[in-house]
Parts: structure tokens; sequence; C-alpha cells
């Protein structure tokens, strides 16, 4: 009496194939990047709520996908590109790339950012050799994600350097 091993063979595989889809099909309870912040002792809402999808390695390594590049208006206008990369660690974004802010005239990128530990009111931005202390209320909440820079400083110099519209008929005064 012989053991035929293909029925059990093929169940195996069977198997085997159910265990690495189930393994491979992303869970939906995946959290979002808003809930991943704050666990990282970080406000959530320091990126737009327009957050396409984002990868962190177990080096802390991020990358961040946008729907498409935008502003947000803090204390300060915010630029953000449509792929955001940095290195996250508990109390900090340092290696960060993808997020401009503007001073007067002049878009700067921001390089770093961190918060106090243990934590406070305060929030860290490092531009260039510049660190900016901000309230960090601004950013517990996601903030809409807009696709111009209207409001800014730019905005504002385009509206007074325009000529208006003419109205109507307009008089001409005849000076001597």
């Amino acid at each position: 009496m012989a053991f035929n091993l293909k029925p059990h063979l093929c169940l195996l595989v069977f198997y085997l194939y159910t265990i690495s889809i189930s393994a491979i099909k992303p869970s939906d309870d995946a959290p979002t990047v808003y809930e991943i912040l704050p666990k990282f002792g970080l406000p959530g809402g320091l990126l737009p709520d327009s957050v396409k999808s984002y990868s962190l390695a177990s080096d802390g390594s991020f990358v961040v996908e946008l729907e498409k590049p935008c502003y947000v208006q803090f204390d300060y206008l915010v630029y953000y590109e449509k792929r955001i990369t940095g290195t996250l660690k508990y109390g900090s974004i340092t290696n960060l790339e993808g997020i401009q802010v503007q001073r007067f005239f002049l878009w700067f990128d921001v390089d770093e950012i961190r918060v106090d530990l243990p934590p406070s009111d305060s929030i860290y931005f490092r531009v260039g050799f510049i660190n900016k202390k901000l309230d960090v209320d601004q950013f517990k909440t996601v903030h809409s994600c807009r696709d111009e820079a209207s409001g800014s400083c730019t905005q504002s110099w385009k509206s007074v350097l325009q000529l208006p519209e003419p109205v109507g008929d307009i008089q001409m005064l005849i000076t001597e």
C-alpha cells in the first residue's frame, strides 16, 4: 500500500500561497503619517492634508509623496514639494528636503525640525544656520493645501504694481 503525496503537496502549496498573499496585502489598519508623527514626539500637522503615500524605513529615513506641490500658511508661508524626504527620530526630523519657507521675498530650505524633550510649547526650524522658534500649537492640526502662494508678499507686490482697470469714461484734466 503506497502513500500518495500529490494531494497533500497540492494542499501545502495552496496553503503557502494563501499565506504569502495575505502577508503581501497591506493592512487597512496601517497608521497614517499624521498618526506616526506624534509617536515620534512631533505634531501631526507638520504636513499638509494632501499626503498620497509615505514610507518609513527602520533606520528612520522616510519618503512622503503629496498629490501635488502646495502651500500652507502658518506664521510663515510654507512650500511643500511633491516629494519630501528626511530622517525621522524621536523629537526631530533631520536631513530634510522638500520643504521651504518664505521670509520677506526669499525662499529658504528647511533643513531640520525639532521639539524640546520633554515637550514644551515650542518647535524649532533650522533654515541654514538660523534656528527659528515657533509656537507648536499651529502645527497640531492638519492644514489644507493651496495651489498658489496667494496672500504672500509676492502677490501683494503684484497687486500694488498693477494698474487699475479703467472704469467708464475717464475725464481728462487739462492744465496750462
